[in-house]
């Protein structure tokens, strides 16, 4: 579906009642989840305007949009989201109708680290590019607009060993990236309930897949695996993720930006529940098959290492209300979904060799 595609009736106070999506804003649009949104837009054959912007911070490569510039209607933007003058300049050139809000710092070891940036780009640049929308669209009586915000499972905390997180789950982040992310969730639910501002909020679990930094669990140890380098897990490798595969992912926004209701939170997992350890183990298995070392030598290679501060134990998501509002199911299975990861990144390392 293009820019043609509609969302449901509904009416509110900003009068929407039929959307179309034409003039997108992607920001981190160069960085792992939003690259992955734009290839996702020229697969649906997106016919609207694109403009990614991105801060180019380590975690991005401006190689995995190659060819997208020559594909979609698409411009590229190097700047940052906390620097208001730049969101306004934007606004008025583009005149934005969508907002796919991806940027943020997102390395859990590195909030703990040095928090102060996360709460720069997360909290303060999500408030500006709130600010902005907010003050454009009023200004210019644009109606037919959305801010999705795209956020993450941390949010909610820790689980035990059983329950799933639903929209309904009380926040208790433990890491300052969780709670940069829950400050910038509060604050996209405050200007829709103060302003009005049309707005829907996704919290994903753990995506993998291509184009994910190699500071990443799964790229990580498929990286130093073919270097034949240490294969870390922290603790025992007992911490349980729900794995999102993340094109999955990516269509699962689609879907919100289409079909959603104003102001709805959505749950989006990959039913994919999964202990760390299990996880290196699974590569170590299915590596042979791409490399020419055995599964016993890369197990040799694993190494635990000391647990890092506040790590929680289990996520787990609850994804019936995308389900049943929205018609969306992942499509990959882990053993699916890590084959492609896999091969997407050897094939990568043996080019770079």
């Amino acid at each position: 579906m293009g820019s043609s595609g509609k969302k449901k009736s509904r009416v509110g106070d900003w009068g929407i009642k039929l959307r179309k999506i034409e003039r997108v804003l992607v920001t981190g649009g160069a960085g792992f989840i939003g690259a992955n949104f734009l290839h996702y837009l020229l697969k649906k054959n997106f016919s609207g305007r694109v403009v990614n912007l991105d801060a180019l911070t380590y975690a991005a490569e401006i190689k995995n949009l190659s060819f997208i510039e020559s594909k979609l209607d698409y411009r590229f933007v190097h700047g940052s989201i906390v620097d208001k003058s730049l969101l306004e300049k934007l606004f008025e050139e583009e005149k934005f109708d969508t907002i796919v809000h991806f940027a943020a710092e997102s390395h859990v070891d590195n909030s703990i680290l040095g928090p102060g940036i996360f709460i720069e780009t997360n909290v303060q640049g999500t408030f500006q590019l709130l600010e902005t929308s907010k003050n454009f669209w009023k200004k210019n009586h644009m109606t037919e607009v959305l801010f999705h915000h795209i956020s993450t499972d941390e949010v909610y905390g820790s689980l035990g060993k059983h329950g799933y997180f639903t929209e309904k789950t009380p926040y208790d982040p433990s890491s300052p990236y969780s709670a940069s992310k829950a400050a910038s969730d509060h604050l996209v639910k405050a200007y829709h309930k103060t302003y009005q501002l049309p707005v829907t909020i996704s919290n994903c679990s753990n995506n993998y897949g291509q184009f994910q930094n190699a500071e990443k669990l799964i790229p990580l140890i498929i990286k130093n695996a073919f270097l034949g380098k240490k294969l870390p897990v922290y603790g025992q490798g007992v911490n349980i993720r729900d794995w999102l595969y993340v094109e999955d992912h990516c269509s699962a926004i689609w879907e919100i930006l289409l079909n959603s209701k104003v102001g709805e939170c959505y749950n989006v997992g990959g039913n994919n529940e999964w202990k760390n350890i299990d996880v290196v183990n699974l590569i170590c298995k299915l590596l042979p098959e791409y490399t020419d070392k055995t599964k016993e030598y890369y197990e040799s290679l694993i190494e635990f290492v000391t647990d890092r501060p506040g790590h929680d134990l289990r996520y787990a998501i609850d994804a019936t209300k995308i389900k049943e509002e929205l018609g969306w199911l992942p499509k990959e299975t882990f053993e699916t979904g890590i084959k492609k990861t896999i091969e997407f990144y050897v094939n990568r390392l043996k080019e770079n060799k």
